[in-house]
């Protein structure tokens, strides 16, 4: 290609990038007519009925029928893509697959907007929180903003009661299952998302908070960086040889993998995993194993409170650092056909040299995936390397292991907890997980869009399913030892469910001694 008609390509993948911000905020503007949201509606249930493989297991086909029915007779009047949203997706939440969520519709903003806000230390992104039934809490301020004290409730946004955001945004979350304990955690993380997806981008809100029975309003603003904040951005964006093996997160400047020993002999090991985002996983654990045998390590605590799970690739690596024999991680995934691998919509947000690109690898695709289910006693699956017998490595752990856990562990945290309990290699520590403990619908995605809001619909492709005896409780995995973290405690970083285990650990080691 000339350089000439390379320009001409960047020039046009620029302008229709921009056409494609124009035209997607004005169409968030506009209000549909009750038609074509009825015509939404009716498009989201046909393509999770058609892709996704268990939809029955928590509801009912009658009553789930009777909930898409009944959404139908309320729209009666014209709604925006925002508006309709917050009508749709608590009905699907209802579905409780915490996986299957429509995309919230909200302002995308353009690459000079991008630009401004990097340039802009963020507003409410510089807190941690809490929810607790309908309040919301600050719990960290690790930059001291206005000296806003750890416990402070926030009562109002902009004269808005946090009530009324937190029951309406209750209603979007499901976890899998009939759990009780992930809503609180999930929320705390999305609030301001969907907060910023309602109001936008804005440069300053008013909080009207109660500390100690004392009441006092902040005036945040987005302030801009200073030069010493930038320079600490280009520096966290460098990837040292630590960073990748660690999974480095610039954002709040921490790593998602963690190893130390907890004690000057190295008889206690941790391990801590906020994601299993499989990014030089397989190096992390090959040195942390490696490092625990030489230390000859009796205990182990693996911490994955608050992990919202992720590659199952990554999971099945662990366990085969914890099995002392052969095992097979899950259940060979079901899927509804034979063609649900193919409903990935493979050409999806790309610009028009992604495009073309995917044309030319979309045959490797379209085989690839064609060939990877297979039938067997009437039902479709889809071949997956986690579903095969795996043997452990040979610096497996052999020493005791715990298991830390709570509603914040979902997904690919719940699969191999539930795995890990069923073979009874572990003492789970903590709460209830926020993931089921029979399996989940996930794996991959068919992405879809409403052809008239257009909200975007993701529908999990793969029952995804460890390969236990089952307990059809379906609710999370239930801990061994049931031990609560409160507010305060975390104020205060204290740890009861880590305090537990280390006294479990000395009284084990007195024991022995005697």
């Amino acid at each position: 290609m000339g350089s000439k008609n390379y320009f001409i390509l960047l020039f046009l993948i620029l302008l229709t990038s921009c056409m494609s911000v124009r035209k997607h905020n004005e169409q968030q503007k506009v209000c549909l007519s009750p038609e074509k949201l009825k015509e939404d509606v009716d498009f989201a249930y046909s393509k999770i009925k058609e892709t996704h493989p268990q939809l029955y297991w928590y509801i009912s086909k009658k009553d789930l029928d009777y909930k898409f029915d009944s959404l139908k007779q309320t729209i009666n009047e014209p709604l925006t893509p925002l508006q309709f949203y917050f009508k749709l997706q608590p009905v699907i939440a209802n579905i409780r697959e915490g996986h299957l969520s429509l995309r919230i519709p909200s302002k995308r903003i353009s690459k000079k907007e991008i630009k401004a806000l990097e340039g802009k230390k963020g507003m409410f992104s510089r807190f941690e929180y809490y929810v607790k039934d309908d309040r919301l809490f600050i719990i960290g301020n690790k930059d001291s903003i206005q000296d806003i004290k750890p416990g402070t409730e926030i009562i109002t946004i902009d004269q808005v009661p946090v009530s009324d955001y937190i029951r309406r945004y209750e209603k979007l979350i499901s976890s899998d299952g009939f759990n009780t304990t992930f809503q609180p955690y999930y929320l705390k993380d999305v609030f301001f998302n969907y907060y910023v997806a309602e109001k936008g981008f804005e440069d300053k809100a008013t909080l009207e908070t109660v500390y100690n029975g004392e009441k006092k309003t902040y005036q945040l603003t987005r302030e801009s960086k200073s030069e010493n904040d930038l320079k600490q951005d280009k520096e966290n964006k460098k990837r040292t040889q630590e960073k990748k093996v660690n999974d480095y997160i610039a954002f709040n400047n921490s790593y998602n993998r963690n190893f130390k020993f907890l004690d000057q002999d190295s008889t206690i090991a941790y391990i801590k995993v906020k994601s299993f985002s499989s990014d030089y996983s397989a190096r992390f654990y090959k040195e942390t194993f490696k490092k625990i045998k030489n230390a000859q390590s009796s205990y182990l605590i693996i911490d994955i409170r608050n992990n919202y799970g992720g590659s199952l690739e990554e999971i099945n690596n662990l366990y085969s650092y914890l099995s002392p024999k052969p095992y097979t991680l899950i259940k060979p995934s079901q899927v509804i056909s034979k063609s649900s691998p193919l409903k990935t919509n493979y050409f999806r947000k790309s610009n028009p040299l992604q495009y073309i690109l995917r044309t030319f690898t979309y045959p490797t695709f379209f085989f690839a995936q064609t060939f990877s289910t297979y039938k067997k006693d009437g039902k479709f699956y889809y071949k997956n390397r986690s579903d095969r017998e795996s043997k452990p490595k040979k610096d497996a752990f052999n020493g005791k292991v715990y298991v830390l856990i709570n509603g914040g562990s979902f997904s690919a945290s719940s699969i191999i907890t539930a795995k890990l309990k069923n073979d009874k290699r572990v003492v789970l520590v903590g709460e209830e997980t926020g993931g089921a403990n029979d399996g989940t619908v996930a794996g991959f995605y068919s992405y879809q869009t409403l052809p008239n809001s257009k909200i975007d619909l993701p529908v999990g492709v793969l029952l995804v399913q460890p390969n236990i005896t089952f307990t059809h409780t379906k609710k999370g995995v239930v801990p061994d030892v049931t031990i609560t973290e409160t507010m305060q405690d975390i104020i205060d970083k204290k740890d009861p469910q880590m305090d537990w285990v280390m006294k479990a650990i000395k009284k084990e080691e007195t024991a022995n001694q005697k």
